[in-house]
C-alpha cells in the first residue's frame, strides 16, 4: 500500500484539502486528532504529560487544556520537544494499526501539521505540502480559533518555514483560492493512482 504524508503550516487549509481527498475515496489518518485523543484518554500519556508540565494542564474533567500547554511549550522549545517525544511515537503506533484496515485502498494519507519537523516524512512514499500566503493563514486561524495575530505568528515561528518544507516535499498544493485547489488535488490523485508500484 502506498502511504502518503500530507502537511502544511497552520492555517494552510489541511482540513479542507483532506476532505476533498476523502471524497475521492482516500482514507485519511489525522495525526493531530489522534494526538488529542491519546492526550485525553490514554492514562500513560496523561501521566507523562503531568510529570512534564504539571497537573494544572488538565481540567477537572481530565481534558488537556491546550491553551495552557501552548503557553508553556511555544515559549519553551525544550518542553515542546519533550512533549513531542511523548506523543509522536504513540500516534505512529496508532497509524500502523489504522492503516491495516485499508488493504485495498489505492493509497492512504497521513495528515500532520509538523510532519517534516517530527522527522517522520521519510517513512512515507511521497509527501504533499499545502501552501498559503502568510496573511491568508493568519486570517483563517484568527477566524477559526478567535485568537490574535501575535499568537498566530508565534505558532508559525515554531514550524519550519515554507522554503525549508518545499525542499522536502514531492508535491505542492497552493491553497490561497478554494476554486483553484480542486484541480491540483485531482492531478496529484491521478499521478499517485497511476503508479502500480511504490516509487
Amino acid at each position: 500500500m502506498k502511504k502518503i504524508g500530507i502537511t502544511g503550516g497552520i492555517g494552510s487549509g489541511k482540513t479542507t484539502v483532506c476532505e476533498i481527498f476523502k471524497l475521492l475515496g482516500i482514507p485519511v489518518f489525522h495525526a493531530d486528532q489522534e494526538a488529542k485523543n491519546l492526550q485525553n484518554n490514554d492514562p500513560k500519556i496523561r501521566d507523562l504529560i503531568i510529570e512534564l508540565l504539571g497537573k494544572d494542564v488538565y481540567t477537572k474533567d481530565g481534558i488537556l487544556d491546550r491553551k495552557k500547554v501552548a503557553e508553556i511549550v511555544f515559549n519553551n522549545k525544550k518542553a515542546l520537544s519533550a512533549i513531542n517525544k511523548i506523543i509522536h511515537p504513540a500516534v505512529r503506533q496508532q497509524f500502523i494499526q489504522w492503516s491495516d484496515r485499508f488493504p485495498s485502498a489505492p493509497y492512504i494519507l497521513y495528515e500532520a501539521a509538523i510532519l517534516f519537523e517530527s522527522g517522520y516524512a521519510s517513512d512515507f512514499d511521497k509527501n504533499i505540502l499545502i501552501l498559503a500566503d502568510e496573511m491568508t493563514r493568519i486570517t483563517r486561524v484568527i477566524k477559526r480559533d478567535h485568537t490574535t495575530v501575535k499568537n498566530v505568528r508565534q505558532r508559525i515561528s515554531n514550524q519550519l518555514n515554507d522554503d525549508q518544507k518545499i525542499q522536502m516535499a514531492d508535491y505542492l498544493i497552493e491553497n490561497n483560492n478554494d476554486k483553484l485547489v480542486i484541480p491540483q488535488i485531482l492531478k496529484i490523485d491521478k499521478i499517485i493512482r497511476e503508479y502500480g508500484k511504490i516509487w
